[in-house]
């Protein structure tokens, strides 16, 4: 394999992998570019029902790759425009990686610091091992943080717990992940990566339309009014209710069969 994203699709789930090896899978301009190329060509696929996010070896990521080669870094101090630049460019795949319609669930093992806590921030679903160590850690390397970990932290945690742990950065558990309702669940580094692909499998089976358009609705309660909210959800509602979907949903109800959706 060449790169340092690899992705492969398998019965209507897609699994994208972080590479960077001998660096913990840290992620530079390049990485954040390959993978917002993943990203805009999984989201353009119908087919693919479900995207598990993980990276290579024994961790997630540990963020940005400080020991990069100056021409593969998002912030290379060549000028304040330039790296304003390019870490908007990094932050639009962020953006697109969070508003992917595909459910989205990131496998984390080993390190999620940084730059990598605030991409795992971004997928719908986090499953972490028994093995994992988070930290925010900007503030301890004089960073006021980037990707969005604060806006997406504060609104899955609230404010209190936000201000602790990126004013006060330390390491916790994946256990105290789990307290804090960071991640979904918490299994062992053995099983990781199966349970991650259970869940897949079990949105893949969802009725596709419907699971999109939930999913836009998720997205949109946190940043829209009550009104301007509904007048969306009203419309994705009806489009799914006349869908062959749902109709193959009735009829596997009455039948007492399991549906076979084809998300039309």
């Amino acid at each position: 394999m060449t790169g340092r994203v690899h992705v492969t699709v398998d019965n209507a789930v897609a699994h994208v992998v972080i590479d960077n090896r001998g660096r913990r899978n840290a992620v530079s301009h390049t990485v954040f570019g390959e993978l917002g190329s993943a990203i805009s060509e999984l989201s353009c696929s119908p087919g693919v029902r479900a995207v598990i996010l993980s990276g290579h070896g024994d961790d997630f990521s540990v963020g940005a790759d400080l020991a990069a080669t100056a021409d593969s870094r998002t912030l290379r101090g060549d000028s304040v425009v330039a790296d304003t630049a390019r870490l908007r460019q990094v932050s639009d795949t962020l953006h697109r990686f969070h508003h992917m319609p595909q459910v989205t669930v990131v496998a984390i093992d080993g390190a999620c610091a940084g730059a990598g806590l605030s991409l795992a921030a971004a997928a719908d679903f986090r499953i972490a091992s028994d093995r994992s160590v988070f930290n925010t850690a900007f503030v301890n390397a004089g960073l006021s943080g980037d990707l969005g970990g604060v806006w997406l932290i504060t609104r899955m945690l609230g404010g209190a717990r936000a201000r602790e742990l990126f004013l006060t950065p330390i390491k916790f558990t994946a256990q105290k992940a789990l307290d804090y309702g960071l991640v979904t669940a918490v299994t062992s580094a053995e099983s990781l990566h199966a349970d991650a692909r259970n869940l897949a499998d079990r949105l893949a089976a969802s009725a596709p339309l419907a699971l999109r358009a939930m999913k836009q609705n998720l997205l949109q309660a946190s940043t829209t009014s009550l009104g301007d909210y509904l007048l969306a959800e009203v419309d994705r509602m009806v489009q799914c209710s006349h869908s062959g979907d749902a109709r193959e949903a009735a009829d596997a109800f009455v039948t007492k069969r399991m549906p076979a959706f084809t998300g039309r």
